[in-house]
C-alpha cells in the first residue's frame, strides 16, 4: 500500500528556537508514540516502533537518516524504513518537514510522508492510516511542547546545575568532549505500543465489520450442520 500523508503541528516556541529541536532526532525520539531509539551510528538512527491491535502486538525494527537539511528555509527531509520483526511486512517512508513562523512565540510545522507498507498493517486501508497518523502527530506535538516547557522551567535548570556540581564550567564540559566512534547505544525507557484500535476508533471498527459478519454467518452454518 502506498499513501501520501500530510499533517501539521504547532510548537510553542519561536522558529529559530524550535527548528534546531525539530531536526534533533535523538532529542525528539522519546516524543514519538510507540517509538524507541536504540542506537546511533554516524548519521543513522536505529530503533523500533511498537504497534498493537487488541491482543495482537507487533513491532517494526528500522533505521532513519536525514537526507536534506536547509536551515535557511527551515526545510528538512528524512528517509526511514523498517521491517516487522515477525516477518509479516515492511514499511518505508520519505518524509519532509517545513516550518514557518506563526507568531514571535509559535511555529507551524507541516510534515509530508510518502508511505509504503506491505503485510498485515497495510490491510487497514488508506482512510484508517490517515486517521491514525493525524492522531499520532497530535500526540507527538503535545509531548514535544511538554518536553520544551520542562526544559525551560526554572526547576529543570536548577536540577541540571545541581547535578553538575553547580559549576558552569563543569556543566559545559561534556559538550566539549568528542563523540565516541562507532555505534552509540541509547539506554532509554521502553515505549508503549501504538494502540491501533484506540487510534482508529470507528473507522477501524467499520473496516472490521464485514469480517465479523462473515464469521457470524459461518458459525450459524456450522451449527445448522451439527
Amino acid at each position: 500500500m502506498a499513501e501520501k500523508l500530510i499533517n501539521e503541528f504547532t510548537v510553542n516556541r519561536p522558529i529559530d528556537e524550535a527548528w534546531p529541536v525539530i531536526c534533533d532526532l535523538e532529542r525528539i525520539a522519546p516524543c514519538l508514540p510507540g517509538a524507541q531509539l536504540q542506537e546511533i551510528e554516524g548519521e543513522e538512527y536505529r530503533g523500533i516502533v511498537k504497534v498493537k491491535l487488541g491482543a495482537v502486538s507487533t513491532q517494526f525494527k528500522g533505521a532513519a537518516h536525514m537526507t536534506e537539511r536547509d536551515d535557511e528555509n527551515y526545510r528538512a527531509a528524512l528517509h526511514a524504513e523498517g521491517r516487522d520483526t515477525g516477518g509479516r511486512g515492511n514499511a518505508a517512508a520519505e518524509i519532509t518537514a517545513h516550518a514557518e513562523a506563526l507568531s514571535p512565540t509559535s511555529t507551524r510545522v507541516e510534515v509530508v510522508a510518502d508511505l509504503h507498507i506491505t503485510g498485515k498493517v497495510a490491510q487497514f486501508g488508506r482512510g484508517i492510516m490517515a486517521d491514525v497518523s493525524k492522531k499520532l502527530m497530535g500526540q507527538f506535538a503535545q509531548n514535544l511542547n511538554t518536553m520544551l516547557d520542562e526544559d525551560a522551567s526554572p526547576e529543570t535548570a536548577t536540577a541540571v546545575a545541581s547535578s553538575a556540581g553547580g559549576s558552569a564550567d563543569t556543566a559545559t564540559a561534556p559538550a566539549a568532549s568528542a563523540p565516541a566512534e562507532g555505534v552509540r547505544r541509547i539506554d532509554g525507557p521502553a515505549s508503549e505500543p501504538i494502540d491501533m484500535a484506540g487510534m482508529a476508533g470507528p473507522a477501524l471498527l467499520k473496516r472490521l465489520a464485514p469480517a465479523a459478519i462473515a464469521v457470524l454467518v459461518l458459525l450459524l452454518i456450522l451449527r445448522r450442520r451439527r
